[in-house]
């Protein structure tokens, strides 16, 4: 498992990572795919178009929509954060990305984004090369 570090600078923002997942994932070995993991509960990660940023924010702003500011009942030491939670248990907290000699198997306007629900925060994603 490798470790990436992020620092997200929104409440809700995506981060297109492809590259460092890319970077990451170093020599493969004959590694058939790769998981890209992201381990908090306000946070996520998904395989979208990269092509035009313009989405990212699209996305953001229907997650800030479906699921508003305000909603729910959950306090932590965090303060109120129930739609951040919610937010993240909409999007996967991984995705499965084949490989194709060692470099990842998206198509062509695919992109490996990392999903904020609750920032801004440090964040890590894992990557594991799979056999």
């Amino acid at each position: 498992m490798r470790e990436i570090g992020l620092r997200t600078e929104r409440k809700t923002q995506l981060l297109e990572i492809t590259d460092r997942v890319q970077e990451a994932l170093g020599p493969t070995d004959g590694a058939a795919a790769a998981l890209v993991y992201v381990p908090h509960t306000t946070a996520g990660v998904t395989i979208n178009e990269d092509a035009d940023p313009v989405l990212a924010k699209d996305i953001e702003a229907a997650m800030e929509r479906i699921v508003e500011e305000g909603w729910g009942q959950h306090d932590d030491a965090d303060g109120p954060n129930a739609p951040s939670h919610i937010r993240a248990s909409l999007i996967s907290p991984q995705v499965l990305v084949p490989l194709d000699e060692g470099r990842l198997a998206l198509g062509r306007w695919q992109g490996i984004f990392f999903c904020e629900f609750d920032g801004p925060r440090d964040r890590k994603v894992y990557v594991t090369p799979l056999a």
